[in-house]
Formats: C-alpha cells, structure tokens, sequence
C-alpha cells in the first residue's frame, strides 16, 4: 500500500484533504473533500462558494480544472507502484454545463495498466449536486518507474 493511501486511511478524508491542501496550497482555493481514495479510484468534492464562481455566478472554469487535477493526481499517486514517480504533463478539458452547485470530481484509473512506465491518460468527470455531468478532463500523466 502506497504511504498516501495509508496516511489518508489512517487520519481520515478531512484532515488528509488539509494536509494535502498544505503540501499544494493552490487547492485549497476550492476547499476539496477527498472523500474517495484508493488505487484506480479518487473522489473529490468541492463545495459552491462566491469565492469560486465566475461573472456567470457558475463555478469557474479554473476551480473544475482544480478540483480535476486533484481527483486525478491523487487516484495517480495511489496506483502507481511503490518507488514509482508521476508529473502531469498535459490536460483536455470540456465545459459541459453551467455548475451552480456543489461539484463531485470523480477519476477512474481502474482500466490503467500502472504497471508500466510512460504516459498514462487519467479521465476526471466532474457531477453537479442533480447529477448531471459538467465537466470532462483528460489528463494525461507521465510515470517513471524506480
């Protein structure tokens, strides 16, 4: 088991999502609740604040880029093997709808052969509170093998 993924099941989803706010304060601009985490899996929540909204009083563009690069960089982080290492190295992103709402960050790495060293695409959809999906990103990170 990956030393994040023991610490997040150690100290619970609150205090791990602080202290992962500490190591990389830039997400704490969102407030995240990563309330899902494990190998192929992470799960993101970001609450509806003004202080994320944008002149369409929706949540902004760069706030679901966030909370995408979160979801999927931890879910990332958790799947590869120990000793292994991972960067972001480019993201696509489609704006589906408007999010007047709390957002729901979901990565799915499950299909993801984490085996293997080189570029790996990490898919990130993004719910609103009814459901219904607003954002998509594909992200594709780089891993290096020990």
């Amino acid at each position: 088991m990956s030393q994040t993924l023991s610490m997040y099941q150690s100290v619970g989803a609150s205090a791990f999502s602080n202290m992962a706010c500490q190591m990389a304060p830039y997400f704490s601009t969102i407030t995240p609740q990563i309330s899902v985490l494990a190998p192929g899996r992470a799960e993101v929540h970001v609450p509806f604040r003004k202080e994320i909204t944008n002149h369409l009083a929706s949540v902004h563009a760069i706030a679901l880029c966030n909370a995408a690069e979160l979801a999927g960089g931890m879910m990332t982080e958790v799947s590869i093997p120990a000793g292994a290492r991972w960067i972001p190295k480019g993201m696509t992103v489609e704006y589906l709808a408007k999010a007047k709402s709390d957002v729901h960050a979901i990565a799915d790495g499950s299909a993801i052969d984490w085996a293997t060293p080189g570029d790996k695409v990490v898919s990130v959809d993004i719910f609103d509170e009814a459901g219904s999906k607003v954002f998509n990103a594909r992200i594709t990170m780089n891993v290096k093998l020990a």
